[in-house]
């Protein structure tokens, strides 16, 4: 088999998709590894191709779910792509656990309403030792996203630009994040 198509977290791509990630941090005068990260997940359709799919009650939508943690600047530093029915707690939690030897250094996580309650802090705070801070929508309109969560809606916009992700085209899951990877990869090295 391929080695890019192996679900590899230490594959070739992978391995230059981190390194691309802390040489764009570091060219910014950063550390090459965040302190503080913005989750979300977005529910994406799924079409007849895809061997997993599952329905989305909160969005209404059949297909996958792709989580994303990005740094302040929108660089991604972890992606999770799960089916549609797993709740965004769920693959939050799943992202972080994935990603954990990444995240030993980040002391913050920003994420929407979506994620409250004590059992997903607490298990932030088990993993990565890591607080949550819930990102307060009352005093903007209907509809805006603050200004600290449009950094992560920005990376999502970025994957909507690449025409083989505007829908999950994909059979496997691992392949769906391996082209999220490549276009985001495509997207730094522009």
């Amino acid at each position: 088999m391929d080695k890019t198509r192996e679900p590899n977290r230490d594959g070739p791509i992978n391995q230059g998709f981190k390194k691309t990630v802390a040489f764009l941090r570091f060219s910014q005068g950063r550390s090459t590894r965040t302190s503080f990260l913005i989750l979300d997940a977005q529910s994406v359709k799924n079409t007849d191709t895809a061997e997993n799919s599952g329905y989305d009650g909160g969005k209404k939508i059949k297909g996958i779910k792709r989580t994303l943690a990005v740094d302040n600047q929108g660089l991604p530093q972890g992606i999770h792509v799960t089916t549609g029915d797993v709740s965004d707690r769920d693959a939050a939690s799943s992202l972080l656990m994935l990603h954990a030897d990444q995240f030993d250094l980040v002391q913050r996580i920003m994420v929407d309403g979506g994620y409250t309650g004590d059992k997903f802090a607490s298990l932030v705070g088990n993993s990565i030792g890591a607080d949550v801070i819930i990102a307060k929508q009352s005093d903007l309109k209907h509809g805006h996203v603050t200004p600290q969560r449009w950094v992560i809606e920005r990376s999502f916009g970025w994957l909507e630009k690449c025409r083989r992700l505007w829908k999950n085209c994909e059979r496997k899951l691992h392949t769906s994040t391996m082209m999220i990877t490549l276009a985001f990869l495509r997207f730094m090295l522009k």
